[in-house]
């Protein structure tokens, strides 16, 4: 029998559940996101709770808990429950996809012999079109902020740079003083994977933001201020929370639906514009800052589905 403290490490050992170890595991992949992939904090939460509810899943439905004994079918038997609670393809989706990256970290790291997840085969995606506002609708939801008062002045840049530029939500909510030139006409913002690129800012959004930063922000700095563009009447930075409230709450003022105006439509409708008036699709990407034109491909879609209507309202034999 094994004697003083080496006893206690083999107790300790042989004590620790596969449940834990696969926990750990986890942790180790999500780390691996953040350092090494640099990847955004909400991706790395959706991704853990995906793996933990997998593995959950696993620990309850199987004798052993240990990720190595994970098999094709059994990941099958998870997604396949997945459908059955009712979940949407585009999440079954991403689920797989957060499965496969997992496990496939996993076998280069010689974690497990072989990856069970590389057989599955993703759900076919479905193809939505992004809703846009025409561009009658864009100036007037933009337009119809026109106060001097500090808040009015604020709410017109954010919806003029949104516009503008077609940035994303936390993309604008991160914009600083020092990442803008409004003499050059651009704006540095940094995107998904920690990505910096430079989005342009038009004549109308200069002007609004100029006037903002001259004639209003000073009013709202205050002592817990940084440099962040966009700030609240306390000085401090304005949350993604509040700028979908603030572009809601302007859209209802001026009469739209507040329920379909957010700050993504405003960036579909920035790429949606640009290629109905003739834009480059791989400059829209790189104002996008997509880094796959498959994703800049879906606008595609959106202006084919306008020259399928201009044809059947107009053609004599449509």
């Amino acid at each position: 029998m094994p004697e003083g403290k080496n006893f206690v490490i083999l107790v300790t050992l042989n004590s620790v559940p596969c449940w834990l170890l696969m926990l750990e595991l986890i942790d180790g992949f999500i780390l691996h996101l953040a350092t090494e992939r640099g990847l955004s904090t909400n991706y790395q939460i959706l991704v853990r709770r995906v793996l933990e509810a997998f593995a959950s899943w696993f620990q309850t439905k199987h004798e052993s808990s240990s990720v190595a004994a994970v098999t094709t079918e059994h990941l099958g038997g998870y997604l396949s429950q997945r459908k059955k609670d009712g979940i949407a393809a585009s999440s079954a989706r991403v689920e797989l996809i957060a499965l496969k990256i997992f496990f496939r970290w996993l076998t280069a790291r010689k974690h497990i012999p072989a990856d069970p997840a590389d057989p599955i085969l993703p759900p076919r995606q479905e193809k939505h079109l992004p809703d846009s506002l025409n561009e009658q609708d864009v100036r007037k939801l933009v337009e119809s902020v026109n106060g001097t008062k500090p808040l009015d002045r604020r709410d017109r840049a954010i919806l003029e740079l949104f516009y503008a530029s077609g940035v994303r939500l936390s993309e604008l909510a991160d914009a600083r003083l020092e990442n803008l030139s409004l003499e050059e006409g651009w704006i540095r913002v940094t995107g998904k994977g920690s990505k910096t690129r430079l989005s342009p800012v038009g004549g109308a959004a200069r002007e609004a933001i100029a006037a903002y930063v001259e004639h209003a922000r000073p009013e709202l700095v205050g002592p817990k201020s940084q440099s962040h563009i966009f700030i609240s009447r306390n000085g401090t930075r304005l949350t993604t929370a509040r700028i979908q409230q603030i572009v809601k709450e302007r859209a209802a003022l001026c009469g739209m639906d507040p329920a379909r105006v957010h700050p993504h439509l405003l960036r579909h409708s920035f790429a949606t514009h640009l290629l109905n008036n003739g834009a480059d699709l791989r400059v829209i990407q790189e104002m996008l800052g997509h880094a796959d034109i498959s994703t800049t491909q879906i606008y595609t879609h959106v202006d084919q589905a306008r020259l399928k209507e201009v044809h059947r309202r107009f053609h004599p034999r449509a």
